[in-house]
């Protein structure tokens, strides 16, 4: 059983916050839009941590991050990446790679629109954490966390840190 914690398009803004809200998580997912690489880097100190670039990364995120992440998380196949869409608009080719490739977890970024979708076509979860930094058009900034149980995916919470103008007061820009 693992617990994961999942966050996207942070844009190089660090909260304090991911921190105390991904304790206890045995693995972070990013999907995409990470900034600056020490984003990667602070919430590797809380979890190893699993992620992909996005349309904005560049430099040392993109050399270290690739576009796409297929992995086995317990009994569940996840993709991993930012630009997917989602259920009935999913974007160009990714249905494709979702049915072919047998997914049962679709994690993906770039909307800052929060979305967790059951796609009973693809027999698969499709989870857009929305946005947790600044930059963007999000009201509310967001974190997902979901446990992964054999091929049980249940406990999926979301976390409202805020309006997406706010800065939390122990929360600082890198």
């Amino acid at each position: 059983m693992k617990r994961i914690g999942i966050i996207s398009d942070t844009h190089s803004y660090w909260d304090d916050r991911y921190a105390t809200y991904f304790a206890g998580c045995q693995e972070i997912w990013h999907a995409g839009d990470v900034g600056d690489i020490t984003i990667l880097e602070r919430l590797s100190e809380i979890a190893p941590v699993r992620a992909v670039s996005g349309n904005v990364d560049h430099g040392e995120v993109r050399r270290r991050c690739p576009e796409v992440d297929i992995f086995q998380c317990e009994g569940v196949k996840v993709m991993l990446r930012h630009i997917g869409g989602y259920p009935g608009k999913w974007a160009p080719g990714v249905k494709k790679a979702l049915k072919e490739e047998g997914i049962k977890l679709a994690v993906c970024g770039h909307s800052h629109i929060l979305k967790v979708i059951y796609d009973r076509e693809l027999d698969l979860l499709h989870i857009n954490p929305g946005a947790a930094g600044l930059q963007g058009w999000q009201q509310v900034r967001t974190l997902i966390k979901l446990t992964i149980d054999g091929s049980d995916m249940r406990d999926c919470e979301i976390i409202e840190l805020g309006k997406s103008g706010q800065k939390n007061q122990k929360s600082e820009a890198t």
